[in-house]
């Protein structure tokens, strides 16, 4: 590596493929994992980002350095080669990769390091989104984001840097490619965090929590199904996202 911008601001984005499908190992990492190739791909992808850090405490900017790591969605549930399954798996959230709604398919890491800053071993549970990271910047580099359109990202310093105690976003839209299929609402006063469905994927097999049959879940159409009122679930509650609530279960 080496840094022709490193006595000057600089933005280094890594889009790494692989978490995704197909798994393209490189032969020093084959066998590496116990767990088949999506294993080997984590191993080399964690030894990559390792390399990138590395460089970054070498070259003396450790302490000014801003690092974000992140993933664009939650891991894939049909992703397969033959009889072997290759997705990712999403814990006790519910979905996975292209589905609009459920938290599987939005729930993401986001990992941060900027050690001369921020303090480590901090978790903040608070929702931020991936359009964060445009103001974020902006903010860093002494910029001002664009007037004559709304931005709907926040910068994430504040929060980080814990001058406020909550994210700027008060709701949160979901969408499936144009479709919307739920909203969250953080309702600030109480912390309580409700979310609505207003489609939901038709899993198939129906118990699979995926769309095996399909490939991947669709957006619209005889894939989803269309609820009104709407599927409602407080998150504070229910992560996983397994209790709708009712009229009659929850009178608020």
């Amino acid at each position: 590596f080496y840094f022709r911008n490193k006595h000057r601001p600089f933005l280094l984005f890594v889009s790494l493929l692989h978490v995704h499908t197909p798994l393209v190992t490189t032969e020093k990492f084959l066998g590496r994992s116990r767990h088949g190739l999506y294993g080997d791909n984590i191993e080399e992808m964690d030894w990559m980002v390792g390399m990138l850090l590395d460089v970054i405490d070498k070259e003396g900017l450790k302490n000014t350095t801003f690092i974000y790591f992140a993933s664009d969605h939650g891991g894939s549930l049909e992703a397969h080669r033959g009889n072997a399954q290759l997705g990712g798996w999403n814990g006790i959230y519910k979905g996975g990769k292209g589905m609009g709604g459920w938290e599987g398919g939005i729930r993401v890491p986001g990992i941060v390091r900027w050690p001369g800053v921020l303090p480590a071993g901090t978790v903040i549970n608070e929702l931020t989104s991936l359009m964060d990271i445009f103001p974020t910047v902006v903010h860093l580099a002494g910029g001002a984001v664009p007037q004559d359109r709304v931005i709907d990202g926040r910068t994430l310093l504040p929060l980080l840097r814990g001058t406020v105690q909550h994210s700027g976003h008060e709701f949160m839209f979901h969408y499936c490619g144009v479709f919307l299929h739920a909203v969250r609402w953080h309702q600030k006063d109480s912390g309580t965090i409700w979310k609505a469905h207003y489609a939901t994927p038709v899993f198939q097999p129906e118990a699979s929590g995926a769309c095996f049959g399909r490939g991947i879940c669709p957006c619209f159409g005889d894939g989803v199904t269309h609820h009104d009122p709407p599927l409602l679930f407080d998150l504070s509650q229910d992560p996983s996202e397994s209790n709708p609530l009712s009229a009659d279960t929850e009178p608020l």
